[in-house]
């Protein structure tokens, strides 16, 4: 029931609005993923192999040491082809597949899971990119939906004690340690990795945003387009605080054209909620695990999924 004090949380209202809605977007952040069991390298926990994750994704690191970031990503990709794309990932699935020019889904999370679940790719905009495309450095390749473990036979990597990865510690405290700036401590030869077919010359990289690049513009000159077309009856925000630009932006967008909002969130109000935490008092809060949510509350659009847990 509606409360004067705060968002409705009751299924049965939300369904009489997803029933009235003509035009939906998703926008969904790590905690969509979370029930199909992938860790993230955030926050104090986010090291790997002495080193903060985040400094290993830019492009300074991979021009640094290629094989230290390649050996980072192939354990990534490697650990997201473990894991199976949860009930949340095919229920937006199948809510793609019944409105095929009326939903859209923004994604912040790179981990191939949506994609898996067979989500179109042409609803699904990725705005961080994907552990599963294949970039060169230097020109403009990209290869989508790259699944093979590993990419490269050099890559191949099961374990954060990969032998290889002994002297991994920060580059900049090893060569001081050594007291000498000539030390390499390079993990793989470059001229070993993988190079890009088409220039010869770039090293291939994986597809995702790193620290210091742009989002991709042409994803974003989609997704614009799409939410300028007509009015958004609604928005989904799938465990995500919606804190970082775009997608930050995107949740106000929606409601300026007239979306109520649905935050799908381990988090309740006294969490953090981001972007969606103005919740106003026709918006929706469901809280617990998206991929327990999203198939009961989506349920009068998609149905019963069938043989998925």
């Amino acid at each position: 029931m509606a409360s004067i004090h705060g968002p409705i949380t009751d299924v049965s209202e939300f369904h009489e609005v997803l029933k009235s809605s003509k035009r939906i977007m998703a926008l969904c952040g790590a905690g969509l993923s979370a029930a199909s069991g992938l860790g993230t390298f955030r926050g104090a926990g986010g090291m790997w192999r002495n080193h903060q994750a985040t400094s290993l994704a830019t492009p300074e690191a991979f021009e640094q040491d290629p094989g230290l970031v390649w050996l980072f990503y192939s354990y990534r990709r490697h650990k997201a082809l473990q894991a199976k794309p949860n009930a949340g990932h095919y229920a937006l699935t199948e809510l793609s597949k019944e409105m095929p020019d009326d939903f859209i889904t923004l994604t912040q999370n790179v981990d191939g899971l949506s994609q898996r679940a067979g989500h179109p790719r042409e609803q699904l905009k990725l705005l961080h990119g994907s552990l599963f495309d294949i970039k060169c450095f230097d020109c403009d390749r990209i290869e989508l939906n790259n699944y093979d473990d590993p990419f490269h036979p050099l890559l191949a990597i099961d374990s954060e004690e990969d032998s290889r990865l002994a002297p991994a510690e920060n580059t900049e405290q090893a060569r001081a340690a050594y007291e000498d700036p000539n030390v390499d401590t390079t993990t793989i030869n470059p001229d070993d990795l993988p190079h890009c077919p088409d220039c010869k010359a770039g090293l291939l990289r994986p597809g995702v945003v790193w620290f210091g690049e742009d989002l991709p513009e042409d994803t974003l000159d989609e997704v614009s387009e799409w939410i300028e077309k007509d009015k958004i009856d609604l928005i989904l925000v799938i465990g995500t605080t919606a804190t970082v630009w775009p997608a930050a932006g995107y949740v106000s967008e929606a409601t300026s054209k007239g979306a109520k909002v649905a935050v799908i969130n381990m988090d309740g109000l006294d969490g953090e909620l981001g972007a969606a935490s103005n919740l106003r008092d026709d918006d929706f809060l469901f809280q617990g695990d998206a991929s327990k949510i999203l198939p009961e509350i989506l349920k009068p659009i998609i149905g019963e999924l069938e043989g998925v847990h």
